[in-house]
């Protein structure tokens, strides 16, 4: 018995349909030029979005002459801040196996899920100075991958693609909380 002409061929591996439309979230990380970029925009009008549709009377506190304001939708953002996550770790998994690369360009899950973690993070409202700060320092810290965002890309599947940008939004809040500091 000759095991190279009996073995059986593999099966075809299927397009995994779902995980595509969710990394690529809906395509646009088949956009030209910097999809990076294009799903972080994504993680703007997600956080701007269920700001304002929960828009609710606010909590207002003081830490350190900063004032911070917690909103009562704050946990329905953590519930899709996790939502995102986890599902983008199975999704870039999934796409990363399917397309042999170890962080295909075009998964930009891990973008949007980073940016809206920022805001999370950075406990701001909704308008157009924190939106625009957050996205600039999301992108900033997103490329150059300070400590330990470039050692977590080495995690495995999903898991190393999404969470570099997780660090990322970490520095992109902690940048938004020292202009707050300094009167932003």
């Amino acid at each position: 018995m000759n095991t190279k002409t009996d073995a059986a061929p593999a099966a075809p591996q299927r397009k995994p349909r779902l995980s595509l439309f969710f990394a690529t979230v809906g395509g646009v990380g088949y956009l030209p030029k910097a999809p990076g970029t294009w799903g972080s925009l994504v993680g703007v009008a997600l956080y701007w979005a269920l700001s304002k549709t929960m828009a609710q009377p606010a909590i207002g506190l003081y830490l350190h002459d900063v004032y911070f304001v917690l909103r009562p939708q704050w946990p329905t953002g953590i519930v899709v801040a996790l939502v995102l996550a986890l599902l983008g770790v199975a999704a870039a998994n999934r796409v990363a196996k399917f397309s042999g690369n170890k962080d295909p360009q075009f998964v930009v899950i891990d973008e949007v899920s980073g940016q809206y973690f920022t805001y999370l993070f950075a406990l701001v409202p909704a308008n157009w100075k924190y939106l625009l700060l957050g996205f600039i320092l999301f992108r900033v810290f997103d490329i150059w991958k300070p400590f330990p965002a470039r050692q977590a890309e080495s995690l495995p599947g999903g898991w190393g693609i999404m969470a570099d940008d997780w660090i990322a939004a970490v520095y992109a809040a902690i940048g938004i909380w020292i202009a707050r500091g300094l009167g932003l």
